[in-house]
Formats: structure tokens, sequence, C-alpha cells
């Protein structure tokens, strides 16, 4: 019993020496290898652990991470172009927007953003920045109606991305039936 306690404080001892130091988490150039493991193409996709967040401000983090957050550093310092500001939703989350919703969504956005919006759709998987991962996005605070309106009609060629812009191929009230399907957790069923 003993030996197995004295191997037991060995490991313990040893995973906590493994364990960086505050100071360590918060270098402004982390090698290849750091302490969270090589970055690789997975890595992107994924939100911060809090240990990595000090990382999301500008000129800290990776250049996708930059360019997929341009979007929201222009709308929390900016707001929304004055096309879209105060829009606000046209479509009630009846049964039968909820299933043009999803129609439109299977249609127009889950080959980049993934059936559920985890950003992992077959077409998504080769774009750099990887596509929003809307399934999160929809629940922040920050995505009221004017931003996600902003989002789908203008598109992200104004911030390096490849998200198109449905302006000109969908209708507003098209968009924001897309907007009531992802605020009901993908289900096109949960308005009924």
């Amino acid at each position: 019993m003993p030996r197995s306690l004295l191997a037991l404080a060995v490991v313990v001892a040893v995973a906590f020496c493994s364990v960086p130091s505050a100071g360590e988490a918060q270098r402004d150039e982390p090698g290849p290898q750091d302490w969270w493991g090589p970055r690789t193409s997975d890595w992107e996709r994924m939100w911060p652990s809090d240990t990595e967040r000090d990382r999301w401000a500008p000129g800290r983090m990776g250049v996708t991470q930059n360019q997929r957050m341009l979007r929201h550093w222009s709308f929390m310092n900016e707001g929304v172009p004055d096309t879209y500001r105060g829009a606000a939703s046209t479509v009630e989350a009846t049964p039968e927007t909820l299933a043009l919703g999803a129609d439109l969504y299977a249609a127009q956005c889950s080959e980049c953003h993934g059936a559920i919006g985890y950003g992992d759709g077959t077409e998504g998987r080769g774009l750099v920045p990887s596509p929003a991962l809307l399934t999160y996005l929809v629940q922040r605070p920050m995505a009221g109606d004017e931003y996600l309106l902003w989002a789908i009609a203008e598109g992200g060629t104004a911030f390096g991305t490849e998200m198109p812009a449905y302006k000109n191929t969908l209708s507003q009230d098209e968009i924001w039936s897309i907007i009531a399907y992802m605020r009901t957790g993908f289900s096109a069923a949960a308005g009924e």
C-alpha cells in the first residue's frame, strides 16, 4: 500500500511540474510546440480555453484568428453599417418559418457551417479562416438581429473571408427565417 501512495505522489508531482505558470501562458509568441501542444488545422477551429483567452486581442492572435474576429471588432467599435442599423426581424418563429429557415440553411449554409452550425461542413474544411461556429455565435449577446442580418447579407468579403453575400440571392424575410431557425438550436420543430 505505501508503494502505491508513493507512486501516486510521484505522478501528481510530475503532472504539477508540467503545468505552465501564469507567466508562461501569457507569452507573446509561443513556439509551434508550446504547452498546449502542436498547432494543427483543428487548433484554429476551437474556442480557446480560459488560459488562452489573453491571446484573443489585436496583435496577439494568429492570422486566421485575427481575420475571423475582424467583423466582431468592427461591430463592437463601430456598430453595423447604417443600412442595417436598428434592423429587427420581420418574421415570427412559426413552424412554417422554421421549416423554411431549415430548408434555406441546408441549401445555402450547411456545406460550410455544418448541419448544426459547428463550422464542420464538407466545403468549410478547406477554408481559412474556418467558418463561424454558428451554434455558439447565435447564443452570444452581440448576435442581435442587426448583426446577424449584416453578416449574412454582406458576407465576409470586407473581412477577407470566403463567406458569400446573400443580399442579392435571398430576400430579407428568407434571411430572417434562417436566423430564426439558427436561434432554435437548428431545430425546425422548436416552434411547434
